[in-house]
This record gives structure tokens, C-alpha cells and sequence, in this order.
């Protein structure tokens, strides 16, 4: 493996640090030097569902509400709110003192066209809208939504944490269409966006915004007091693994978000470096596009799920068995929705079943595009194992490599495979994204709002819209094995595998809280240098 130092690269850097202005009279700027599991090149956590962009959105932008580590929703960007005696009418009163990093105050407009764009993109947030009567600013900080019914899902979606998490923006910005990406990050959060020094492929740079306002409740999971303690955050690009590694046991960046299991043992090595395990397992998914052939055909999709086996995913994958479980339930195991019903027989390698379905379905050969992300050491070996059992059921398959964000860009593509398109990837979800039948992303099956991949069923989605209506734990259960008995056959897409990714950080720096659903940067500060 390449053992080069990363000291070099970091030569110009030092130039940067001794100009950034002084935090305070006599006292040198603290920079957190990281590397995360992905390079930044969509700076929209609307437009786009990746990992990497949300933790962009987390240090930029704030929300109206927030999970904390016990997963209850909390008001964040929200004073108060109250609900009328008949549970339709929410009317929210935002805290004081917020602003945008412009120095615009934050208006309840702006919050009432946030959510208006995030429902654009979101399974969740669609939904949310549906069920609401309207959506409107009352004065300055206060704005009210009316419901058209019984709905049991208000708060729950406005603390939404996984994948496209609903930022507040300026209205501005979000007048912008979900569909097109925005290129300015003015947002009200801890940290702010410098668009002056982000170079793709080589660095991220955010700074503390001195105008925030955190709560006054402890930080906890991503509710409470947001306190930015360093002056600037450096997003280093790293490809290599190894080379990462190498810079973390140099104490040449100070946490490291990138690395595969089977370079653990370096880090756990030494003492200088704390390893931090997150509290929710990752669900590996196999994502399939229903537009184009072979998988417009409902009996082919279904071939894919008796085709894939999930041991050898997580064994090529992960490798140590105390970072991975085998998990067929779609909710995530463990949590209270989790079940195996539909799941019989499938994702365990059933070869023969996968061979007589495609028979069935009449299968020409028709190739599969499979996307492969080649730089991110978590999902980089993923795709193979997919080629390999796809090709032993008899799927011709053309596997194709790109760097995540590419591959992230052309997942939203609706063209044909052979203009660009796809058929199918392998990702990862956090527990957070999947744990219900309305968060899951992966579940939207309302045509062409649905995320990439674009499901269609009817059944499927007023199902859903039943789960959302119910507020009763028992019978939200039953619906949501009914519907992931029904994604099962339908061919949604296939869990994989849950995995748990390890955070390393320098022992030269504290206030780290367990990643949840993104890694936290804020309350994080420098003790050395």
C-alpha cells in the first residue's frame, strides 16, 4: 500500500493559517483539519440525498426542529409553537436573534418557502404537504400550517435528520425549483460556507459564524446548543485510504471519517487517536431504476431479490463481523418496526428462483448498468459482489466506475442507460433514513416524484399515507409489515447488510458526539496544536 506522508500536501495550507485573520487579540485562529468519506461537489442538500451534502447542510444551515440523542423531536430554529384543541392548525413562533450569515434577519417567509422546497424533494416532505391545507407567514416570526385532516407525522417531519433533511434558507434561494440545484449556501447556522476557497478534489472551508445564536439546552444528537468552538473547519481531500490513515497517525488532520475496517488496527494502535463508533448501523441497499428495461419489468426486479446475497456483501465490505449484521427487515433491526415478513428466501442467494423469474419474465439479455462509486472505501466494494451474483442468476451486467458525486449526479438522470442513464447502484442509508415507511426514501413509490429510481404503485404509496395517519404503535406495525411485504415483490430496492462506521479523531481535541446521521462538528474544539 502507499505509505507517502500527506505533510506535503499541506504546505500551503500553513501560508493560509498564518494570514486568516485572529480570532481574538493575541490569540492564533483554531483549525479542525478533517477528512470526510467523500469530496464536496454539490453543495444543494435539497437537490441531492448524499451523505456528504448533508454534513455541508448541518454546519450551514439550521432547522425548525431536531432530533436529540433519545430521537424525541425538539424545537431548534423554533421559539414555540402551539396546536388548536382539533390537532389541524400548528402555529409556529421562531426564536430570537437568528439571522443569516448576509446578516438578514430569518423571517417566517423564508422558513414557509424552506419547506415548500424541501417537500419538492422529499418522500416525507411530500407527504406532508399533501395533507396540509396551506402553509403561510402570520407576521414576521410566526407562521402557521393548517391541516386538512388527522395527521400524525407535523413535528416528526419537520425534524427530519436523514438524507434530505429540511434546511431553512433564505427565500431568496428557495424560490429556486427543488429541481435545480442553488449555488449559494447562505444559510443561519454555526458555520459558514467560504464558495471563495472551495477547490473540488482538493479542500472544503467553513468559518464561524460570529452572529449565531445556539440554544441554551446542552447539545444533544442534533438538538440543543450548537456552539461553534474553532474558528475555521478544513475539509482535506484524501482518496487514498491509506494515505488518510497515514496523515492521522502524522497528527497532520485531526479526524479522519474516511477510512475501511481493515485499516483499523493502525488507528486502535495508537494512543494519540480516540475511535468512536456510531450509535446507528448504516443499511447497505440496492437501489433499481424502474424506467428502463431489464427492470420496467415487475418479474425481473423481483429476480434481483432471490439473486443477491447479503453475507458476501458485507464480508468483501466490512470484513470485521463486530461492525456488520445481517438484517433483511427494511426498517432497520432493532428498531420497532423492524420485521422480516416478505423476506422469505430472498437476499440469501437463491440462484435457482432468480434464474426461473427471469425465465419467466422473458428476459432478452438486455445489459444492466450498475454504477460503481470508486471513492468512497465504504462502498467501493459493493458493486462487484452485485455484478457477480446478478451475472451467476443470468443478468448480462455492465458495470461502470465514477467518483461518488458523479454518480450521485447521474442517479438523478431520468435518460435511458445509453444516454446516460443507469439501472441500478448499491449505497448505503443511516438508520435514521429508513426507519419508518414515510422517512424511507427508498419506499416513495409515487412515480415521478419519487427519488431516484422513480417506483410507481398506487397501493404502495396510500399505504403509506395510512402509516402517516395512524397514530396507534400496534397498527402503524402491521402497516408497515404490509407494505414491506409489498416492496419486497414490487422490487423498491433490497437491503444488503447494516454496518457501522467508526469516527477517528485526535486526542488533542474533545466535545465529539457519537455521529448521528451526520458527523457533528459543532461544540468540537482544539486543546493542542
Amino acid at each position: 500500500m502507499q505509505q507517502r506522508s500527506y505533510r506535503t500536501m499541506l504546505g500551503g495550507l500553513a501560508m493560509v493559517a498564518a494570514v486568516w485573520p485572529l480570532a481574538a487579540v493575541g490569540q492564533t485562529p483554531s483549525t479542525l483539519r478533517m477528512v470526510m468519506h467523500s469530496d464536496l461537489k454539490v453543495i444543494d442538500p435539497i437537490w441531492v440525498s448524499a451523505q456528504i451534502a448533508r454534513t455541508h447542510g448541518y454546519l450551514v444551515y439550521d432547522t425548525l426542529f431536531a432530533l436529540d440523542a433519545n430521537l424525541k423531536p425538539q424545537p431548534q430554529m423554533v421559539d414555540k409553537y402551539t396546536v388548536s384543541p382539533d390537532g389541524l392548525v400548528y402555529t409556529f413562533t421562531l426564536r430570537d436573534g437568528l439571522q443569516w450569515h448576509d446578516g438578514k434577519p430569518v423571517l417566517a417567509e423564508d422558513c414557509v418557502q424552506s419547506i415548500k422546497r424541501w417537500a419538492e424533494r422529499d418522500g416525507i416532505g411530500q407527504r406532508l404537504v399533501q395533507n396540509s391545507q396551506e402553509i403561510v407567514a402570520v407576521d414576521a416570526k410566526t407562521f402557521r400550517l393548517t391541516l386538512k385532516g388527522p395527521y400524525g407525522l407535523v413535528i416528526e417531519s419537520l425534524a427530519k435528520p436523514g438524507s434530505t433533511a429540511p434546511f431553512m434558507m433564505p427565500k431568496r434561494i428557495a424560490d429556486t425549483p427543488g429541481t435545480q440545484q442553488i449555488r449559494d449556501a447562505t444559510g443561519s447556522g454555526p458555520f459558514i460556507f467560504k464558495a471563495d476557497e472551495w477547490k473540488p478534489g482538493d479542500k472544503v472551508v467553513y468559518v464561524k459564524n460570529p452572529n449565531y445564536k445556539p440554544r441554551a439546552e446542552p447539545p444533544s444528537g442534533l438538538a440543543g446548543g450548537k456552539v461553534a468552538k474553532v474558528d475555521r473547519i478544513e475539509w482535506i481531500a484524501m482518496p487514498d485510504p491509506q494515505v488518510s490513515v497515514n496523515a492521522m497517525l502524522a497528527g497532520e488532520i485531526d479526524g479522519n471519517e474516511a477510512f475501511p475496517p481493515d485499516l483499523m488496527p493502525l488507528l486502535e494502535a495508537d494512543k494519540s487517536i480516540v475511535l468512536m463508533r456510531g450509535t446507528y448501523p448504516g443499511q447497505y441497499t440496492f437501489r433499481i431504476n424502474w424506467l428502463h428495461p431489464p427492470f420496467d419489468n415487475p418479474k425481473v426486479r423481483e429476480a434481483v431479490g432471490y439473486a443477491l446475497d447479503q453475507k458476501p456483501f458485507l464480508d468483501a465490505q466490512v470484513g470485521n463481523p463486530k461492525l456488520y449484521q445481517l438484517c433483511k427487515a427494511y426498517f432497520v433491526c432493532g428498531t420497532p418496526l423492524a420485521t422480516t415478513a416478505g423476506t422469505e428466501g430472498r437476499m440469501e442467494g437463491n440462484v435457482a428462483k432468480a434464474q426461473a423469474l427471469l425465465k419467466e419474465a422473458g428476459y432478452d439479455g438486455t445489459p444492466v448498468v450498475l454504477l460503481r462509486p470508486t471513492d468512497l472505501p465504504f462502498l467501493v466494494n459493493l458493486a462487484p459482489v452485485a455484478k457477480a451474483q446478478l451475472e451467476r442468476a443470468g443478468f448480462k451486467v455492465d458495470m461502470q466506475s465514477m467518483d461518488w458525486q458523479t454518480l450521485v449526479s447521474r442517479s438523478n438522470r431520468r435518460e435511458p442507460p445509453a444516454q446516460g442513464g443507469w439501472n441500478a447502484f448499491a449505497t448505503s442509508w443511516g438508520a435514521l433514513d429508513s426507519s419508518d415507511p414515510v422517512i424511507s426514501q427508498n419506499l416513495n413509490a409515487s412515480c415521478e416524484k419519487a427519488s431516484p429510481g422513480w417506483p410507481c404503485d398506487k397501493q404502495l404509496e396510500d399505504m403509506r399515507a395510512e402509516f402517516a395517519r395512524q397514530t396507534d404503535l400496534e397498527k402503524r406495525k402491521q402497516i408497515a409489515a404490509e407494505i414491506q411485504a409489498r416492496a419486497v415483490v414490487l422490487g423498491t430496492h433490497y437491503p444488503l447488510g447494516e454496518w457501522y462506521g467508526v469516527l477517528a479523531y485526535s486526542n488533542k481535541t474533545k466535545g465529539w458526539m457519537p455521529p448521528m446521521s451526520a458527523t457533528l462538528f459543532w461544540n468540537v474544539e482544539k486543546t493542542g496544536p
